[in-house]
């Protein structure tokens, strides 16, 4: 095994897992009703979920922007159907959080205009590199999501998890199918993508970047 593999398989067992780790770099239709089982504004801090599902609504949607971008360039070709099914995931991820933010009444960051040029950008730009563009592309961001997610977790899990039993069995659902299409992205030669090491830096700082804004505007 490569001293890039086996970093690679050190950083999935830690985001697997859920535990810290120093690196620089971050990273199906469910059921569940949150009013249904009693969760209401009044019991879950307000400011808590606000920033939760803020942030996790932006990154779906970023997401489901970039595999658009993606299928715009590669849709007809070999690679095509299995983007697909990952975009189909994130549709199903991002429809929750449409959910969630209309039951929590909780309003979308104002950067939505950018993240939807941006997204679709970088997905047809790394596209536009082939399929291994494409793959290293997703690697980069959904170890990013994944990385963030498992931070969510970790927070929710010092305060009290029994109040947010719920949305913490979201984001792990959603943690651990962001880590599958992470896997997918290797198994279609992510790593043999032009400049794979400094193309998965730069997209995951910018990542980082979408993270700390979409929480906070």
């Amino acid at each position: 095994m490569s001293y890039t593999r086996a970093a690679a398989a050190c950083c999935l067992w830690q985001l697997r897992t859920g535990a810290p780790r120093s690196l620089s770099a971050y990273g199906r239709r469910i059921s569940v009703r949150f009013c249904s089982s009693g969760v209401t504004l009044d019991n879950i801090s307000r400011a808590a979920v606000d920033r939760i599902i803020r942030v996790d609504h932006a990154g779906e949607y970023g997401a489901n922007r970039i595999y658009a971008g993606q299928m715009a360039i590669l849709g007809r070709t070999s690679i095509g159907p299995v983007i697909q099914k990952m975009w189909d995931q994130e549709k199903d991820h991002l429809k929750k959080f449409n959910e969630l933010m209309v039951a929590f009444r909780v309003r979308p960051t104002i950067l939505m205009p950018f993240w939807n040029v941006l997204g679709f950008a970088l997905g047809a730009g790394t596209a536009l590199l082939g399929k291994e563009g494409a793959m290293a592309c997703t690697v980069a961001v959904e170890e990013s999501i994944a990385h963030h997610y498992n931070n969510q977790i970790r927070m929710l899990m010092e305060k009290e998890p029994e109040k947010y039993e719920e949305l913490l069995q979201v984001i792990r659902k959603f943690r651990d199918e962001e880590l599958e299409h992470h896997d997918i992205g290797l198994e279609h030669d992510a790593e043999l993508a032009p400049a794979y090491a400094v193309l998965k830096s730069v997209i995951q700082a910018g990542c980082s970047v979408a993270i700390y804004l979409s929480e906070r505007l």
